[in-house]
């Protein structure tokens, strides 16, 4: 069968270099009605390690509306979006400013990206998203990332997000992630509802969410948080499809982080459907999204194809068609010879003023810069010949 409670095999030889963390609000108060400093400080333990080990980590946080709300002395009887974002707005420093405190005792410094649904739907919005997170990662910071609640209703509307589930695996395909660990304070997905049901079991492995999954679920939301396991299988078949590996487990347990991250079994393990390499070559290759061209000289050319290098506007000779940034274009060589396609960092008519220009000149050619590169290397897909 295709969703199963067999014991996955292989998992524990396999290596999570590029992590996405996603943990809960019931998890991050431990049950109570306010940020539970004792148990952020394990997790982030487990992340630090991690972060030592060359692991690359980015971590959605729930947990700003409970931080908030307990701020400043409410109770829950005030309900009503606006209020909620008034509470976001509030407790949104407060979560952060916990996690910075805590990463500062390992001497990692962390940054903070609110974004919404809307960031990345839009076409530049989704690149600029994408660089900066990359590029955070590069500087080995650990970014927190949480949807930005006072200016989206979404995830406080328990609608599409739904307490940054969905988040978490969109932002898991924005960085090409190798493993998404869904973590609050459920064990994983049963066959039914364990709290009613003593003969539930769990599900410990799921090759394909189908219909016989989704007719298992049952929702366990908790009273702070918006995300029941709906929205975690939703988010899990949304990173399966980009080539992303899930675990949905209970934070809770020892060393959790760590165990998953080294293949460990435990809570509900979601198998990926496509490898992430073949989920962007199907998007990038299709040609649905082909926007214009871009000819490159053969020194170009050759730092593509062999040296795993980005494309640079010096390099660049012609381009053809009409595209904006964010669009993808194809590469050729100066014979005619398509090298592959990439998400460009500039639009057609900006490519045409800079093209073989050295990137230190690019600001002051343009009066703006989105970056060195025109197309970034994570942005390539190069034909093999």
């Amino acid at each position: 069968m295709t969703g199963n409670n067999k014991r996955r095999t292989g998992s524990g030889t396999r290596q999570y270099r590029r992590i996405i963390v996603k943990l809960g609000t019931s998890l991050l108060t431990g049950g109570s009605d306010h940020l539970n400093p004792e148990v952020i400080s394990g997790l982030v333990d487990q992340i630090a390690k991690l972060h030592g080990q060359g692991r690359e980590i980015l971590i959605v946080s729930s947990g700003a509306i409970a931080a908030g709300r307990y701020q400043l002395g409410l109770g829950k009887d005030r309900r009503g979006i606006p209020f909620k974002q008034v509470l976001a707005s509030v407790g949104q420093g407060r979560l952060m400013n916990t996690y910075a405190q805590f990463f500062a005792n390992h001497g990692i410094t962390v940054a903070q990206a609110l974004l919404t649904k809307a960031d990345l739907s839009d076409r530049a919005g989704y690149l600029n998203a994408r660089n900066t997170l990359l590029a955070l990662l590069e500087l080995k910071v650990i970014c927190i990332v949480n949807e930005n609640d006072v200016v989206a209703v979404d995830e406080i509307q328990e609608a599409v997000f739904g307490d940054n589930d969905n988040l978490s695996a969109m932002v898991a395909n924005l960085v090409d992630a190798d493993l998404l660990m869904i973590l609050s304070d459920i064990t994983g997905l049963y066959t039914d509802d364990p709290s009613r049901n003593p003969d539930a079991r769990l599900i410990e492995q799921v090759d394909i969410i189908n219909s016989d999954i989704e007719e298992m679920l049952t929702d366990a939301s908790g009273a702070l948080g918006t995300g029941g396991m709906a929205t975690k299988i939703e988010a899990a078949r949304l990173a399966t499809t980009s080539g992303v590996a899930v675990i949905i487990a209970d934070g809770r347990e020892p060393d959790i982080i760590l165990r998953l991250a080294a293949g460990e079994t435990a809570g509900t393990f979601f198998q990926p459907v496509v490898s992430k390499l073949e989920s962007r070559q199907r998007w990038m290759m299709s040609g649905l999204y082909t926007k214009g061209k871009i000819v490159l000289d053969a020194g170009a050319a050759v730092a593509l194809r062999k040296q795993n290098r980005s494309l640079l506007a010096a390099g660049i000779t012609e381009v053809e068609g009409e595209f904006e940034r964010g669009d993808v274009v194809n590469l050729y060589d100066a014979g005619g010879v398509g090298l592959g396609c990439g998400i460009t960092n500039y639009s057609s008519a900006d490519v045409n003023r800079i093209k073989g220009m050295h990137s230190k000149k690019i600001n002051s050619k343009l009066g703006y810069n989105y970056g060195s590169e025109v197309v970034h290397r994570n942005n390539l897909v190069i034909f093999r010949l």
